[in-house]
């Protein structure tokens, strides 16, 4: 059976963890396969609802093998508190699976992150300073401590010994902080080593076997198109590619075993942190979507930037992603509006842009240009079906398809498990 790649087609926090609990009785494996606990998941089953940063959605469907794939970054701490809680709710977690090739987020990661943040001072990036940027620098650059060398006191000791040499002249020399002892940090990770070992296994040869055998494996991706560290907004950007091509690297199968890439869209737009926005409201129409969409960070907790739809992004995300289906989540936070701006395009000093410009000054200055459709009045939380829409609500979606380049095929009408329309499978 052909894997499916779950992407975010916006900045991310477009409603991922809803669509990946929606096929949550239909697939075998749900897999992360980049980012850290920088991202989160909200999942709603009747009046209980669920916040996920590590782990992937598929851990609340008694079924699913959920994965930590090798393209994760892992804060051991973290992790062993999001499992405890789940454990205190009920909710089983002996099924999980963590690559063996999975780098870890060190004390030293998170430290720096936040330091250097800080230092940057009106040039941040607007990270959440739990070390996800160092530690995917140390990965690139060689020099990174992966889930395996837990089991290995030697080499974990060599790693963080090399590493802190070097650190610790950045944290007391550059920023005047404190350095970290060594012995406290190789301490502390030996701990976690044997609570870690029951679920480290090769992932990759788990999830090749599973697909091999004909079991259906959902590839499931933390922030957004516009975030991703090749095709996004950069430097505005996350350190991983959660766009469909970091899956293949990212779980370790081909991209040969990938032939359904199933796209999240908002009904409007968001983002958290710095960086380039056309569509961003800075009116009481941004206020109203942040507080009808409840648009607050599900891991940090901060206010979301809200504007309009913008069409140009969705179909750069569609021709990056190379998506064939989109969810179209939070359709009901828009109802109570008369006339509904989306963008078409871009003023760029004088010149029109149908796609996002090339360059990042010209994004910058980007001016959307907006089409105004109808809005609606009727409650459509208690839709079940497409045709029990109100009629322009249906027009606003089949417009949004049309500008977005891929059918639209479920749309969210409230954020509990059963408030989808699902027009056609996305399995």
């Amino acid at each position: 059976m052909p894997a499916i790649t779950l992407v975010g087609a916006q900045w991310g926090d477009e409603g991922k963890g809803k669509a990946t609990d929606l096929v949550g009785d239909r697939v075998d494996y749900v897999v992360r396969y980049q980012g850290g606990n920088n991202a989160g998941h909200t999942v709603v089953i009747g009046d209980q609802k669920y916040a996920l940063h590590l782990l992937p959605s598929g851990i609340l469907s008694p079924d699913v093998v959920p994965v930590i794939a090798n393209g994760v970054v892992i804060d051991p701490g973290v992790l062993f508190e999001e499992l405890g809680g789940l454990h205190e709710r009920g909710v089983d977690t002996s099924r999980l699976l963590i690559s063996a090739n999975a780098h870890l987020i060190m004390p030293y990661h998170r430290e720096l992150d936040k330091v250097s943040e800080r230092f940057l001072g009106k040039g941040r990036i607007g990270t959440t300073g739990r070390g996800i940027g160092p530690t995917y620098a140390d990965k690139i650059s060689r020099q990174g401590v992966r889930v395996q060398d837990m089991f290995d006191a030697k080499i974990l000791r060599k790693k963080v010994e090399l590493a802190l040499n070097d650190k610790n002249q950045v944290l007391t020399k550059v920023y005047n902080r404190r350095g970290m002892d060594p012995e406290r940090v190789i301490d502390e990770y030996l701990g976690y080593a044997e609570r870690l070992r029951p679920y480290v296994t090769d992932t990759s040869l788990v999830l090749n076997k599973a697909l091999d055998e004909g079991r259906n494996v959902y590839l499931e991706g933390s922030q957004g198109t516009l975030l991703d560290i090749d095709h996004g907004t950069y430097p505005f950007v996350t350190s991983s590619s959660p766009t469909s091509g970091g899956a293949c690297a990212g779980a370790g199968i081909g991209p040969t075993r990938i032939t359904k890439v199933v796209g999240i869209l908002k009904a409007y737009t968001t983002r958290v942190g710095s960086g380039p926005f056309p569509t961003e409201l800075h009116d009481e129409w941004g206020d109203w979507l942040r507080t009808q969409g409840h648009e607050f960070g599900v891991t940090t907790g901060r206010n979301r930037r809200c504007g309009w739809f913008d069409a140009p992004i969705a179909r750069y995300a569609t021709r990056v992603n190379g998506i064939t289906d989109f969810f179209l989540t939070k359709l009901d936070v828009l109802t109570g509006l008369d006339r509904i701006p989306v963008c078409v395009g871009y003023d760029v000093d004088g010149v029109r842009h149908d796609e996002i410009p090339m360059t990042q000054t010209d994004f910058h200055h980007a001016v959307p240009v907006y089409e105004y459709l109808d809005g609606w009045s009727e409650d459509i939380t208690g839709a079940r079906s497409f045709g029990e829409l109100p009629k322009t609500a249906q027009d606003y979606v089949r417009t949004l398809e049309e500008m977005s380049g891929a059918p639209i095929s479920a749309i969210g009408v409230g954020p509990g498990r059963d408030q989808t329309l699902e027009l056609r499978s996305l399995v």
